[in-house]
């Protein structure tokens, strides 16, 4: 059995020493030392000799396993070590060839002037409501009824509002006016509060007007707070927004939750007031609408009128934007397209 042993661990290193690859190494490996090698079945057959003859066969065969084992070990690492040096020639990069471009993201223009907006009226003491009191879907009592909208307001049409089917009276926000009531609910004056949000309406798309756009609704409500308050919190907005030789006006007008309500121009941006077709020939452009918050509605969220004035304030972010940039279509903020987002 000695001399069985021998001429297997010489076999054995001529398979070895004739392997080229480490592929070969395991095929030598599972040949000798698996559990079905040769030196295994040779192991098996030990409990058939004498105690003596165990001992030096015994002693001969692990000698031999080891010497066997370790053979294998060196030369699988000489293979490891020439087939990873041949896969590093082949595979070499050079790192000082210039990388690929991959182009990156860019903050889209509709969100950088809200951005821009938000950060302006929070450095004039206004936080921004929270999300879950401005939702974009709504019921009538939050859109039109808490703002008194009459029963009759033609904006209440479905010519002009979206309906939902999800329940009698839900409708998707026609404007961010709904979260001065959820703002207001519950809460004790001092209020001074931003809402930026998505708004729809069943508009005609043209270069425009579009059936989803943004807006920001602004509240504040105190003690003693007058329309002087209000002229001075959107002048110094439009101050800081457009620079500060941009002037503006204040026109009278109409809003069924505030009284006396007024719209803000600025001067156009295409012709530095001189009149153009962008502006119609007057030299000025509507930016937003705005007005003392009407008593009514004070009243309707358990907030004492005579004791409590305020002001609120509703701007569209697109509008905004496309008289700082000088852009005559609403539509290029919504189509995706390289070209115009690339400049932004």
């Amino acid at each position: 059995m000695k001399e069985q042993l021998e001429k297997i661990y010489e076999s054995a290193q001529k398979d070895l020493s004739a392997s080229c690859s480490i592929a070969d190494v395991e095929e030598v490996r599972a040949k000798y030392l698996s559990r079905k090698g040769e030196f295994n079945e040779i192991k098996k057959n030990l409990k058939n000799l004498s105690d003596e003859d165990k001992r030096v066969v015994g002693s001969l065969a692990n000698e031999i396993t080891q010497k066997l084992e370790a053979a294998i070990r060196a030369k699988h690492s000489e293979f490891y070590k020439k087939e990873l040096n041949e896969k590093l020639l082949t595979e070499r990069i050079d790192v000082t060839l210039p990388g690929k471009y991959i182009p990156m993201g860019k903050t889209h223009p509709l969100t950088s002037t809200t951005n821009e907006i938000v950060e302006i009226f929070q450095s004039l003491g206004f936080s921004v409501v929270p999300q879950e009191n401005s939702p974009e879907v709504e019921t009538e009592y939050y859109n039109f009824d808490a703002l008194n909208v009459p029963k009759d307001h033609p904006a209440r049409d479905v010519q002009d509002t979206f309906y939902t089917e999800f329940a009698k009276n839900v409708v998707l926000r026609s404007q961010t006016s709904g979260a001065q009531i959820h703002a207001m609910e519950g809460k004790n004056p001092p209020i001074r509060v931003i809402s930026p949000g998505r708004v729809y309406r069943n508009e005609n798309i043209n270069a425009r007007k579009n059936n989803l756009f943004h807006q920001i609704e602004g509240l504040y409500v105190d003690k003693d707070i007058t329309f002087g308050d209000l002229k001075g919190v959107l002048n110094e907005f439009i101050r800081i927004y457009f620079g500060a030789s941009r002037p503006t006006r204040f026109r009278s007008s109409f809003f069924p939750f505030t009284e006396p309500s007024a719209e803000v121009d600025v001067q156009c941006i295409m012709c530095e007031g001189k009149g153009c077709r962008t502006c119609s020939g007057t030299g000025w452009l509507e930016v937003l609408g705005c007005g003392m918050v009407d008593p009514n509605v004070l009243r309707g969220v358990g907030i004492d009128p005579d004791v409590y004035t305020g002001f609120a304030f509703g701007m569209g972010v697109e509008r905004l934007a496309m008289l700082k940039y000088a852009i005559d279509d609403i539509r290029l903020f919504f189509n995706n397209d390289e070209r115009f987002l690339d400049q932004f």
